[in-house]
C-alpha cells in the first residue's frame, strides 16, 4: 500500500511540474521534459524512489527557473528559517544518470546524511542574545536548564523525549508502587523560557552529528507523519553547545541480550516490564500448564548487581510478598527472584573489569533461558539487563577526544578542547588522562552537580561578554570542577534500606541498614524529586501503596 502511495505522489510531482512550466509560458526545455519522462517511468516502476524525484525533476526546469529570475524558498515564521536555495541547470546526461541510477542499482542506506540543503535555525545576529543549545534531557542537561541564566541566553533543547526521569524511583513503577506520571517532569516545567521566550526552543528530534568548525548541530525530527518529509533533517547553529545526551545500557556484545532483556533506563522499559510481569503471572493459571512452565513463566532474572537491579529486585520481592500472594494464590509459590551478579562490587569496576566479569558470567541469551559461561541455563519468564552504561553510538560518532572508557573528554572545566565553545557533562563525559583525574562514576548526583557548575560558569562567561562564539577566549572561568561523592542509598525491600554516606569506602562515615535507613531513603528521595508536583505525586502514591496495596491492572 505505501508502494502505491509513493508511485501516486510520484505522477503528481510529474503533473505538477509539467502544469509549473507550462505556466510560464513557451514549451518545456530539453532537460525538463527528459527529467519529467525520467519521473513518470520510475514512479510506474519503482515506488521506493518517488521520494527522490523532487531534486531530479527540479533539477531538469532549473535552466527555466533561473531564466525568470530563479526561485527562493521564503522562511517560516518564528524566526526558524529554511535555508536559502537556487536552483541551478544540470545537464540531462547528470539527471538520466542519476535517475536511472537510483532506479536501477541504489540499495537504501542504513544511515542517511543530512541533505546539502535543510531548514534551519541560523546564526545569532550581533544585537540577539547568544543562543545555548542543549542536547538531552537526562540529570545533567535538566539541572543546567533550571539554573542557566535566560537573560544571558536563547535555550535550545534537542532531545528524543520531552522529560526528565527520575531514575532513583523509576524501578518502583515496574510493580505498581508508584505511577509513571510521578517520576517524569516535562521539560517545559523545569525551564519555562523553553515554552514562552522568543528564541528558545524545545525540539523533539535526535542529534546526528556536530560540525564544531561551522558551529551547527545536524537534527533529525522524531518520525511523524505530520512532517514534510520522513526523515525530517534541520540544522541549528550555536554561540555554546553542551552535549549532555546520556549513556547506553552495556550488553558487552553478549548473544541475544538486546532481542530478549528488557533494560530499566526508560519510563517505556518500566512499561515493558510492568506489562510482561503482569501478563506471565495471569497467563501461568491457565489451564493445562505443566509445573515446569508455571516455573519458568514466573521466574524472574536480574542480571547485574548495582543499584537498579538490587532496587528493582526488592521491589518486586515486595510485590510478591505482599500482592501476589494475595491476588494470584493459584500461582503464588512459583515466583522467583533470582539475582545474577559477578561480585558483589562489579559496579565500582571501570568499563573493561565489567566486561570481563559479565563475560565470564554469561554466554547467551536466548527467548527463555539464559546461559551461563559454566553451561548452566536459566529458564526465565522475565529479564531484566542492569550490567552499567557505557557510550552511545552517537557520542562515538563523534570526532571529538575520548576519556578512558570511551566517553567524550573534557578539562576540569568540562570543555572539549579541541572544539571551541562546547562542553559535555553526564554519563557521555569524563576527565581526559591528563587532566590527571578520574573518569568519575555514572551517577544521578555526578550529573546534576555537574550541570549545577557549568550553568554558574556559563554565566560568569557572559557577564565577562563572552557569550557569543568564539568570544570565551579571555574569560575568566573561575573554579575547576571537583566532586566529592555524598554517599548512596539503596532500597533492598521489606521496608529496609542501605545507607552509606561516607565519601568512599575508606573514609569515616554512616553506614547503616534497617528500617530507619529505609526512611531516611524515602524522605531522601522525596525531598530530590524535581518539583512540588511530583512530590505530591509521590506521596500520595506511597499513602495508596501503603493502604489498598499495589495496582496490578494490565493496560495494553
Amino acid at each position: 500500500m505505501a508502494a502505491w502511495s509513493r508511485m501516486g505522489r510520484g505522477a503528481q510531482l510529474s503533473q505538477s511540474l509539467s502544469r509549473i512550466v507550462s505556466e510560464g509560458g513557451g514549451a518545456l526545455p530539453a532537460e525538463a521534459t527528459f527529467a519529467l519522462r525520467g519521473a513518470a517511468a520510475i514512479s510506474r516502476g519503482r515506488g521506493q524512489h518517488a521520494s527522490s524525484l523532487h531534486s531530479l525533476a527540479f533539477a531538469g526546469i532549473a535552466g527555466r527557473s533561473a531564466a525568470a529570475g530563479g526561485h527562493l524558498l521564503q522562511p517560516p515564521s518564528r524566526s526558524i528559517g529554511t535555508t536559502t536555495t537556487r536552483l541551478h541547470p544540470a545537464s540531462s546526461a547528470a539527471v538520466a544518470a542519476e535517475l536511472y541510477s537510483d532506479a536501477e542499482t541504489r540499495e537504501p542506506e542504513a544511515v542517511v546524511a543530512p541533505p546539502r540543503h535543510m531548514p534551519s535555525l541560523g546564526p545569532t545576529k550581533p544585537a540577539e542574545k547568544p543562543r545555548l543549545v542543549v542536547l538531552g534531557t537526562g540529570w545533567a542537561a535538566c539541572r543546567l536548564l533550571k539554573d542557566v541564566d535566560t537573560r544571558a541566553y536563547d535555550v535550545v533543547c534537542v532531545s528524543p523525549r520531552n522529560h526528565m526521569v527520575f531514575t532513583p524511583l523509576l524501578a518502583s513503577t515496574c510493580v505498581g508502587t508508584l505511577e509513571f506520571r510521578s517520576v517524569v517532569e516535562p521539560v517545559s516545567r523545569i525551564q519555562s523560557a523553553l515554552a514562552t521566550h522568543p528564541g528558545s526552543y524545545f525540539f523533539l528530534a535526535n542529534c546526528t552529528g556536530i560540525n564544531t568548525k561551522a558551529h551547527e548541530v545536524y537534527c533529525t525530527a522524531a518520525a511523524s507523519d505530520g512532517l514534510p518529509s520522513d526523515p525530517y533533517h534541520f540544522k541549528i547553529a550555536y554561540d555554546k553547545l553542551v552535549i549532555a545526551s546520556g549513556a547506553e545500557p552495556l550488553t558487552f556484545n553478549i548473544k541475544g541480550v538486546k532481542e530478549n532483556a528488557i533494560f530499566l533506563r526508560e519510563v517505556s522499559h518500566a512499561q515493558e516490564i510492568r506489562r510482561k510481569l503482569l501478563t506471565n503471572l495471569m497467563l501461568s493459571e491457565n489451564p493445562g500448564l505443566s509445573e515446569e512452565e508455571k516455573k519458568r513463566l514466573l521466574h524472574c532474572v536480574v542480571v547485574g548487581g548495582g543499584p537498579t537491579g538490587v532496587e528493582f529486585s526488592g521491589e518486586l520481592s515486595d510485590f510478591i510478598m505482599r500482592d501476589v500472594r494475595e491476588r494470584y494464590a493459584h500461582v503464588k509459590d512459583y515466583v522467583k527472584v533470582t539475582l545474577i551478579e559477578a561480585n558483589e562490587i562489579l559496579s565500582s569496576f571501570d568499563v573493561g573489569l565489567r566486561q570481563y566479569a559479565t563475560n565470564h558470567l554469561s554466554k547467551e541469551v536466548k527467548p527463555t533461558e539464559i546461559t551461563l559461561c559454566d553451561g548452566t541455563c536459566v529458564p526465565y519468564g522475565l529479564l531484566v539487563w542492569s550490567t552499567g552504561v557505557g557510550p552511545s553510538e552517537f557520542v562515538k560518532s563523534l570526532d571529538l577526544p575520548k576519556s578512558p572508557g570511551g566517553r567524550i573528554g573534557v578539562d576540569e572545566w568540562l570543555r572539549v578542547p579541541s572544539a571551541p565553545d562546547v562542553y559535555a557533562l553526564g554519563d557521555c563525559a569524563g576527565f581526559l588522562e591528563q587532566t590527571g583525574k578520574p573518569v568519575l562514576p555514572a551517577l544521578a548526583q555526578v550529573a546534576e552537580r555537574e550541570g549545577k557548575y557549568l550553568a554558574r560558569m556559563l554565566g560568569k562567561v557572559a557577564a565577562q561578554g563572552g557569550s557569543k562564539a568564539h568570544c570565551a577566549g579571555k574569560a575568566e572561568l573561575g573554579e575547576p570542577f571537583v566532586y566529592k561523592h555524598i554517599g548512596s542509598m539503596a532500597s533492598v525491600g521489606r521496608y529496609k534500606a542501605l545507607v552509606d554516606l561516607r565519601e568512599n569506602k575508606h573514609a569515616k562515615g554512616v553506614s547503616m541498614a534497617g528500617f530507619l535507613s529505609w526512611v531516611m531513603w524515602r524522605s531522601a528521595y522525596l525531598t530530590r524529586v524535581v518539583s512540588w508536583r511530583n512530590r505530591f505525586y509521590v506521596a500520595v502514591n506511597w499513602a495508596t501503596t501503603l493502604v489498598f496495596g499495589r495496582d496490578n491492572t494490565r493496560i495494553g
